[in-house]
């Protein structure tokens, strides 16, 4: 049963009997004739067949959420076996806003000290896509945005409040300022994040809210590309602090002197915060990571 219900997640990930096939390690035959063996069991159509995928039907959404429980806990409980055996070790999936990036060294690297077994995978992706890949059971845990959004079915820990910079050329009209509004970024050409990013949302809310709109003249889904077009000085963007405080260097080659100033904001700041599955027990590693982000962003007062 296990084995099916594996087949039917790969499926609504893949949305491609042959791409979840091979996702699972079998052939399509097998897949599909798991597929049809489950829908035996179960007396219901689970999905729409033509000469390609059609979908679930509403019974096969049912069970599809019923599969992502009953795996999941058949996952937990097999690592948890594992780890009463032979000490934590295995291999933990997060999922993290670009935004956010930075600071999973600071809950890898001290697990890792503790838990010397463990291996890591980072991927970075939007918010969106932070839960869908922990509902498909395709990450073990994510960092995201806390309380802008939704969230769904996960719990979560906050673990810092998130703050803006303009990055600006030194020669800038507005590298003068100590400090600059909404009003302000939004009246210049700006380098941003793209819209299905939910820090590219939060910072458009802000700027309509001081009564302008964002004037981007590039779009990217890379932290990497904004960065590099700010540091030849033609070009502005606004970053969360941590980013700026970690990746932004002065000097180098093709690069001027850039400024860091501080936007006010009498909004509160979105939070950051660890999310996990709403599942008890957790899987070992999950529950290990939670106690780090706990450790290191909440007893140690970071948060």
């Amino acid at each position: 049963m296990i084995d099916k219900l594996t087949f039917l997640l790969a499926l609504s990930r893949e949305k491609h009997f042959g791409r979840a096939a091979e996702a699972c390690g079998v052939t399509q035959p097998t897949l599909s004739a798991g597929l049809k063996q489950l829908e035996t069991a179960l007396g219901v159509l689970l999905v729409y067949r033509s000469a390609r995928f059609g979908g679930f039907t509403p019974e096969g959404e049912r069970v599809l959420e019923w599969a992502r429980r009953i795996v999941g806990d058949a996952r937990a409980m097999h690592n948890e076996v594992k780890s009463l055996r032979q000490g934590l070790a295995g291999h933990l999936r997060l999922a993290v806003v670009p935004t956010a990036l930075p600071v999973v060294a600071g809950l890898t690297t001290p697990m890792l000290e503790r838990h010397p077994e463990v291996t890591f995978s980072v991927r970075s992706c939007n918010s969106l896509e932070v839960l869908a890949l922990m509902e498909n059971l395709e990450a073990d845990a994510g960092i995201t945005y806390v309380g802008s959004e939704p969230l769904g079915r996960v719990r979560s820990l906050s673990l810092y409040e998130e703050s803006y910079r303009l990055l600006i050329a030194a020669d800038a009209a507005l590298a003068v300022r100590r400090e600059v509004g909404w009003g302000d970024v939004a009246s210049i050409p700006l380098s941003l994040l793209t819209p299905d990013m939910q820090n590219r949302r939060i910072m458009d809310r802000r700027m309509q809210k001081a009564g302008a709109e964002p004037r981007p003249v590039l779009e990217t889904n890379s932290m990497i590309v904004l960065l590099s077009h700010v540091r030849t000085g033609q070009w502005a963007s606004v970053l969360p602090a941590i980013i700026v405080d970690t990746l932004l260097t002065q000097g180098g080659a093709g690069t001027v002197d850039i400024r860091s100033i501080p936007i006010r904001d009498g909004d509160p700041p979105p939070v950051i915060g660890l999310v996990y599955p709403h599942r008890e027990p957790l899987q070992p590693l999950t529950a290990a990571l939670v106690t780090e982000a706990r450790r290191v962003f909440v007893a140690e007062g970071i948060f």
